[in-house]
């Protein structure tokens, strides 16, 4: 089994824009079975949309806009990409947080190519796996893990080939605590985004606080209407499934009676 150490950046934006978010890096780290590097994958993408870089992203990242506008397109880099992951040997895809993959299947689809590959292929929320381990609900960054865990890596934050490596780091640090049978998956849409599903964490927990009873009429009144937008029928349901699930949590004399 190999390991891959994934990490990618985007040309995210801090103004609103029907245009997507492209996958401007992709750099990835092997590790065999012994945890040994033995191979790493880098390559910048030239975006479709925004092309230039803006000054939030060239701050965060430190690319340069030269190299951009001399890379190749994402089709060929995640044609590259594949042929390096795929040597016959069976792997597992590690990311810090659920994004790249993200990133990757949708720019896969905005391309027109078949996103089979990514569909298929195990991954692992390392960022998931690590607050396990640490009985923490708040999200870290991998610059703070490696100061919580006390290590010393080489890599430099927000360029996809030193973050692969510093999570690479912390990956073997906590490797033993890890259950991947119980927490592999595969890739799956999500029509919810991480702020929707905390404004359910946040609300269920406001319920629990004040002993009331959590229902999702009582939510969408009280904390939904005016902040998420419900058009699409597949992100209801998706944040009322989370909703149910984070409500069955509370104890059970917060919890409604049973007629």
């Amino acid at each position: 089994m190999d390991y891959i150490i994934l990490d990618i950046e985007f040309n995210g934006r801090k103004f609103a824009s029907d245009l997507p978010m492209e996958v401007i890096e992709i750099g990835a780290v092997r590790l065999n079975a012994d945890l040994q590097q033995t191979d790493i994958f880098s390559s910048l993408i030239r975006p479709v949309y925004f092309s230039k870089l803006n000054s939030f992203i060239k701050k965060k990242t430190g690319i340069p806009q030269e190299e951009i506008d001399i890379a190749p397109r994402f089709p060929r880099v995640i044609e590259e990409f594949i042929k390096w992951l795929d040597r016959g040997e069976s792997f597992i895809i590690m990311t810090w947080g659920g994004e790249d993959m993200k990133r990757i299947v949708f720019d896969t689809r905005m391309h027109k190519m078949d996103d089979a590959f990514w569909l298929s292929v195990d991954s692992f929320d390392l960022l998931k796996g690590y607050l396990r381990y640490k009985n923490v609900t708040n999200d870290v960054s991998v610059e703070g893990a490696i100061a919580d865990l006390n290590l010393t890596s080489a890599g430099n934050a927000h360029r996809a080939l030193d973050d692969a490596i510093m999570t690479a780091d912390v990956f073997r640090a906590v490797f033993d605590h890890l259950d991947f049978d119980g927490y592999k998956q595969k890739y799956k849409d999500q029509y919810t985004n991480a702020k929707e599903r905390r404004l359910v964490k946040n609300a269920v927990r406001s319920m629990r606080s004040h002993k009331t009873a959590p229902s999702w009429e009582l939510f969408v009144t009280k904390h939904l209407e005016g902040k998420v937008t419900m058009t699409d029928p597949r992100k209801e349901a998706e944040l009322k499934q989370y909703f149910e699930a984070e409500a069955a949590k509370l104890p059970p004399s917060v919890n409604p009676p049973q007629m």
